[in-house]
């Protein structure tokens, strides 16, 4: 299995001037690969440039440029090339399975912030003086650079990346590791049903509150984005005003990542089986279509695009998305299984196995569930938790062994 690290650097004035320096000569190469492309394409011959073609040049371009192009490493700058040969492919894949397309774009010099090393030892050394104390990368053209290594690091280094964070370096890298021992069997199975109201309830009775990092910080970031807004361009009171919404921004999904791995660590050391609902959380933080009004031309009819505003914002706040990704990666170290379930329904059917009506009258508010065929009465985000365990069970019972 192939496990990431991430650790903070403390690069020295040179080192993280170099740093910025190798960042801002990827971008030109990333650009000058991205304008090559679109003029091959342009011309009447209609060329299509492939990755091997534009490795191929990488020899020329860095005799043509060895005081930027040539400082680096060969292998980094294929990583690059590597990076927008992906970028076209998920484009035409978008093309291919009629998604919006979204073609490559040039990226500016404070959006690309990573370069990779596809292999520990060309171009970069993970823990490269271990006679030192303290634990050192490096980096070629930047030097040993230290690290805050703040837990070991398992198997064999197989990538290392550089990141830029604000005014933050880290190094990344990937390990390959054996298949951790199985957590003990607790012989406990749940559902869990994820929400706005709470983040999630399980089908014990159990509920999470929902922490809201996004609407606490509303304020703050209210007000340090209309201080940018005031800022000219190009001034150093606009670079701070920039540095303190990044950093108010970086606060927020660091606490939504700490509270999503704690979520799913308690989950996953407690059950031995989880179950959650199927959600395309993409589709539903959608805005709505506008609707023409068919008797007044260039006017529209309301389609409640303010409250679904608000829907979109508590949602994308939750962190659904980035929570199951954590549980799936946690449930498969520890030897658990998670199973994903068709959600329909699942909090307007009665949870009685001898009852099972399903009608919407059956949750008459967002919090209550009333059965109107047996009487029962529950928490609806209980009663969904329970169907997404029933409905885990079965699917778990149905596949191939």
């Amino acid at each position: 299995m192939i496990r990431a690290y991430k650790f903070l650097m403390r690069p020295t004035m040179g080192q993280a001037q170099a740093l910025g320096e190798m960042l801002r000569d990827h971008c030109s190469l990333y650009n000058g690969a991205l304008q090559e492309r679109r003029d091959a394409y342009r011309h009447v011959s209609r060329t299509s440039i492939r990755y091997g073609m534009q490795s191929a040049q990488l020899k020329d371009i860095r005799a043509f440029d060895p005081e930027r192009q040539g400082r680096w490493s060969f292998s980094s700058q294929q990583a690059t090339l590597r990076r927008l040969d992906k970028a076209f492919a998920a484009f035409f894949r978008r093309i291919k399975s009629g998604e919006t397309p979204g073609y490559p774009r040039f990226r500016g010099v404070n959006w690309f912030d990573t370069v990779e090393f596809p292999k520990d030892g060309d171009g970069c050394r993970w823990d490269s003086t271990p006679h030192d104390p303290v634990t050192r990368v490096r980096f070629q053209g930047v030097g040993h650079v230290r690290v805050n290594q703040h837990r070991a690091v398992v198997g064999k280094v197989k990538t290392v990346s550089v990141k830029r964070e604000g005014k933050r370096w880290y190094v990344v890298l990937t390990a390959e590791q054996e298949q951790s021992e199985p957590l003990p069997a607790t012989g406990s199975v749940v559902g869990i049903d994820l929400g706005i109201a709470n983040f999630l309830a399980d089908s014990n009775g159990g509920f999470v509150p929902n922490p809201r990092h996004g609407r606490k910080a509303a304020a703050k970031l209210e007000a340090a984005q209309q201080a940018l807004s005031q800022c000219e361009r190009r001034s150093n009171r606009r670079r701070k005003a920039v540095a303190k919404v990044a950093g108010l921004h970086r606060k927020v999904r660091r606490q939504r990542l700490d509270h999503a791995h704690k979520t799913a660590l308690d989950l996953v050391r407690a059950h031995d089986f989880i179950a959650h609902e199927d959600l395309k959380i993409r589709n539903m933080s959608k805005a709505p279509e506008p609707k023409p009004d068919p008797d007044q031309p260039g006017a529209f009819l309301p389609n409640g695009a303010a409250a679904k505003a608000g829907l979109n914002k508590s949602i994308n706040d939750a962190g659904w998305g980035v929570f199951l990704t954590i549980l799936h990666a946690k449930a498969e170290s520890a030897g658990r299984e998670v199973i994903a379930v068709d959600p329909r329904n699942t909090s307007r059917t009665c949870p009685r196995p001898e009852c099972g009506h399903v009608t919407k009258e059956n949750r008459p508010t967002q919090e209550k569930f009333h059965c109107q065929s047996c009487g029962h009465t529950a928490h609806a985000d209980t009663v969904g938790a329970l169907n997404v365990l029933r409905a885990g069970l079965v699917r778990r019972e149905a596949q191939p062994a």
